[in-house]
C-alpha cells in the first residue's frame, strides 16, 4: 500500500487496525510532509518493530526518476511509472519562489491541436498518490521550499477529478504538505460539467482556478480545442461568471497567441466583447505560442503580443504577459509530451516505442 494515497482519517484508520496507536499516523504524515522523510528507519520517534512492520505494509514510491534536464528558468523530470508510461513535471524558478507543474494523466484526450500532449492521446489518469509523489521527489531534490503547485502538466485535470482533488486535499490540509489554497492553481481546458462539479465542492472552489480560452470565438475555438463543440463558449462563460470566487479573487483565463491564427487585434476586441462587464471576474494570461517541432504552428511576433495586450488594458482589462519558462527543455506550456514511452512485458524486458 503506498502511503501517500491515505488522507489523516485513513491512516489513523489503518495503523490503529495493525495495533498502533491512532497518533502514530500523526507522527507518520510529519515525517512524510514536513521533513521529507520517505524512511521509516529515519522516523526516530516510532519503536523499532513498528518501522519494521510499517516498512513491510507500506511503500513510499511508485514512480521512478528517469532524467532530470536543467535549464536557466527551470527543472524538468522525468518519471516513470509502475505500469511503464513516462510523465514529466517541471520545477519552475520564480524571482522569489519556486513553482511546481505537475501532471495529472498520462498524455491527454482534449486533442489541442497547439498542445504537444495531445500528440500522444490519453493512456490513463494518475493515482493521487502518483501527483503527491511528483511533488515529494522534487521537493527531496532541492534545498528551497516550494510554495506554489500549478496542475498544467500533462493531462486535463478535470477529467481526473476525483484524483486530482485527493491530492489537492493532500498539498493544502496541515496535516499534509500544509500550502495556501491561493497558491495551488487548476487549469482547465473548460468542461463544463466538471466546472459546476467543482463549484459546488467546498475544497476545489477555493484554490485558484485557471481556463485555457485561447479564442473569443465559438468556431475558432473550436477549431484548435475541439473539445468546444461538446463545451461551447458561451454556455463555458455563463459557468465562469456564475463560478463562486473567494474574496478578492479572480478567474485566469489562459490566452495562448498562436501567429496568424488568434493574435490579431480583432480578436483582441472580440475577447473584451465575450469579457463584457465581467472584467473585475477574470484576468488574462496571454502566452506566446512555445513551438514544437512536430505542430505547424509560430509564435507571434512581440509587436504583434503588445498590441493585442493594449486592446485589453485600453478595456481596463487586467492583461500580463506572460514568457513561460522551461522553453529550453520543452517543458514550457504545451510542450510537455511523452517523445517514447516504454512498457515492460511479462517476461520484465523493456520495449521502447518511438511516438
Amino acid at each position: 500500500m503506498n502511503i501517500l494515497s491515505f488522507n489523516r482519517e485513513e491512516l489513523r484508520d489503518r495503523v490503529q487496525k495493525l495495533g498502533l496507536e491512532p497518533f502514530r499516523a500523526d507522527q507518520i504524515l510529519n515525517w512524510v510532509y514536513k521533513k521529507f522523510v520517505t524512511d521509516f528507519r529515519e522516523m526516530s520517534n516510532l519503536s523499532k518493530p513498528a518501522r519494521e512492520m510499517l516498512s513491510e505494509v507500506f511503500s513510499f514510491y511508485s514512480l521512478t526518476p528517469v532524467d532530470k534536464v536543467p535549464s536557466s528558468d527551470a527543472v524538468k523530470y522525468i518519471f516513470q511509472t509502475r505500469d511503464g508510461y513516462l510523465i514529466e513535471t517541471v520545477l519552475i524558478k520564480e524571482r522569489d519562489h519556486l513553482t511546481l507543474c505537475v501532471s495529472s494523466q498520462v498524455g491527454c484526450a482534449v486533442g489541442c491541436t497547439f498542445c504537444a500532449t495531445a500528440l500522444d492521446g490519453l493512456k490513463r489518469n494518475l493515482e493521487a498518490h502518483e501527483i503527491v509523489e511528483q511533488f515529494i521527489r522534487v521537493q527531496q531534490d532541492t534545498d528551497t521550499r516550494i510554495r506554489n503547485v500549478v496542475f498544467m502538466g500533462m493531462g486535463e485535470p478535470l477529467a481526473n477529478y476525483d484524483n486530482v482533488r485527493k491530492a489537492v486535499s493532500v498539498m493544502v490540509s496541515p496535516w499534509g504538505l500544509d500550502l495556501s489554497k491561493r497558491r495551488v492553481t487548476v487549469s482547465t481546458s473548460g468542461l463544463i460539467n466538471q466546472l459546476r462539479r467543482m463549484s459546488e465542492d467546498k475544497l476545489m472552489r477555493e484554490v485558484n482556478l485557471a481556463v485555457s480560452l485561447n479564442s473569443p470565438r465559438h468556431r475558432l475555438r473550436e477549431e484548435i480545442m475541439p473539445i468546444t463543440k461538446t463545451n461551447p463558449l458561451r454556455e463555458l462563460m455563463d459557468v465562469l461568471i456564475e463560478f463562486p470566487l473567494p474574496v478578492y479573487r479572480r478567474i485566469t483565463l489562459e490566452y495562448v497567441l498562436i501567429k496568424g491564427v488568434n493574435d490579431d487585434v480583432r480578436d483582441a476586441e472580440e475577447l473584451v466583447r465575450l469579457i463584457g462587464r465581467h472584467r473585475k471576474r477574470f484576468k488574462v494570461n496571454l502566452i506566446p505560442y512555445n513551438p514544437d517541432p512536430a505542430l505547424p504552428y509560430s509564435r507571434p511576433d512581440l509587436e504583434s503580443v503588445y498590441r493585442f495586450q493594449k486592446v485589453l488594458w485600453g478595456n481596463k482589462i487586467s492583461a500580463l504577459i506572460r514568457f513561460s519558462k522551461g522553453v529550453e527543455v520543452f517543458g514550457a506550456c504545451g510542450q510537455l509530451r511523452n517523445r517514447s514511452m516504454v512498457k515492460f512485458n511479462l517476461h520484465g524486458k523493456g520495449t521502447k516505442v518511438d511516438s
